[in-house]
């Protein structure tokens, strides 16, 4: 271990290229929705984002991290430590190459596949076949399908139901004002279990499903109490109606988007960082034992590092990433990218209950997706769609392809 400095020095670099990727593409899928829908600019989105991103992942990212993450490579195969420090190093570099490419065109894919495709390709060439484990793999190949049709299908009958009690009725604005509050409660409880599920369950709350739910509907009924008292003085702007139609009843929804978007963003924060920080804490434990464990832990300097990389990530290069999930994909309005928001809170609980390989990227996706199809075929760009199913599928193998050659090139410097 005679490079242990230089391994954790590299490590502190690649891991806050990494998060810098995670900000710029990642975190993008929060906010895209509300800056696309209008409902708040590039700036604020950038500046919420920020606080809740770096909240979630220095105050509730947790204390220990695996040290392979998602236990994609049976840790039995490691030879000795230097060679899961090489691996874990050549991971973050690829990982955060291809993260800087695929935001630089705006592709919004997962992260988290990112890292597993880099971790697949030092595991095949360093360590052999047999220490991937190929049904993982698949489970995340499977996820490509799970993740958008479940975002789609939620956000398409949320659509639906917007329309037909609100924009349908005879006064949108009355109907948006009865039943907004009940949408305010349902975005209350969603948005609850998305905190508690993925948000904070670094914090080993230890509550039931059953506490959960319980939690979650108080929540929701206080929110939907608040949010009645806030609907209830929205009034009718004629100049803003002569230009679009429904301008007053978007206003409603306006608030809501950036309500969501906060909450998905802090429970974002809060998961996703370990896939920056995650290789780093482990080549800064072995660097610092000799020894490969289970598990790393997760120092406060680490955290920051990550929650700095995503705030800076997101900072420079989100937009581009914002800009296809919120204009390019389909046409999105305060109410439709409400839709699409809560469409994807549902799929994330739901999937985290019932343990399915899922993608918050990809739900995003297929919420917006879904809430385009309500209005028809005509109403989503199909090239921009085949353009981001493309960078999904080529993102597992170019992360294996890029982890291998940088893994030859560290093993021919240092051993």
């Amino acid at each position: 271990m005679e490079f242990a400095m230089v391994f954790i020095t590299l490590a502190v670099i690649f891991g806050l290229y990494m998060t810098w990727g995670v900000g710029a593409n990642d975190v993008a899928n929060a906010m895209g929705t509300s800056v696309g829908s209008g409902a708040i600019t590039v700036k604020k989105a950038i500046l919420i984002a920020a606080v809740f991103e770096f909240t979630g992942a220095v105050l509730a990212g947790g204390h220990v991290t695996g040290t392979i993450r998602k236990g994609i490579i049976d840790a039995d195969f490691v030879p000795s430590p230097e060679i899961l420090i090489l691996g874990m190093l050549s991971a973050l570099l690829a990982a955060g190459l291809w993260l800087m490419v695929a935001s630089w065109f705006g592709w919004p894919v997962s992260t988290t596949h990112t890292i597993v495709g880099a971790l697949i390709g030092f595991g095949m060439v360093g360590l052999g076949m047999e220490a991937v484990k190929w049904g993982k793999v698949g489970s995340i190949v499977a996820s490509w399908l799970i993740s958008p049709m479940l975002g789609a299908f939620f956000a398409f009958l949320l659509a639906l139901s917007v329309r037909k009690f609100i924009f349908d009725a005879e006064s949108p604005l009355a109907a948006a004002k009865r039943y907004g509050p009940v949408y305010v409660f349902f975005m209350g409880v969603l948005i609850s279990l998305v905190t508690i599920f993925k948000g904070l369950k670094h914090l080993k709350l230890e509550l039931t499903t059953s506490q959960s739910l319980a939690v979650s509907i108080v929540v929701g009924l206080i929110i939907a109490i608040a949010g009645r008292s806030l609907i209830q003085r929205v009034e009718v702007d004629p100049k803003a109606d002569q230009e679009f139609h429904y301008a007053s009843v978007e206003k409603v929804f306006a608030p809501l988007c950036v309500f969501t978007a906060c909450s998905m963003a802090f429970a974002h924060g809060s998961n996703d960082v370990a896939n920056g920080i995650g290789p780093l804490a482990a080549v800064v434990s072995i660097a610092r034992t000799g020894e490969v464990a289970q598990t790393a832990a997760l120092p406060i300097w680490i955290l920051f590092l990550g929650g700095a990389g995503i705030v800076l990530g997101l900072s420079t290069m989100g937009y581009r990433v914002m800009k296809t999930i919120g204009k390019r994909i389909t046409e999105l309005t305060p109410s439709r990218g409400f839709c699409a928001e809560l469409a994807a809170a549902a799929t994330v609980v739901i999937a985290s209950r019932l343990g399915l390989p899922v993608s918050t990227t990809h739900i995003i996706v297929g919420s917006v997706l879904g809430v385009g199809l309500a209005r028809g075929i005509a109403a989503i760009d199909l090239r921009v769609v085949l353009g981001i199913v493309t960078s999904w599928v080529v993102t597992l193998p170019i992360g294996a392809a890029t982890a291998a050659f940088f893994f030859f090139f560290f093993k021919g410097i240092f051993l």
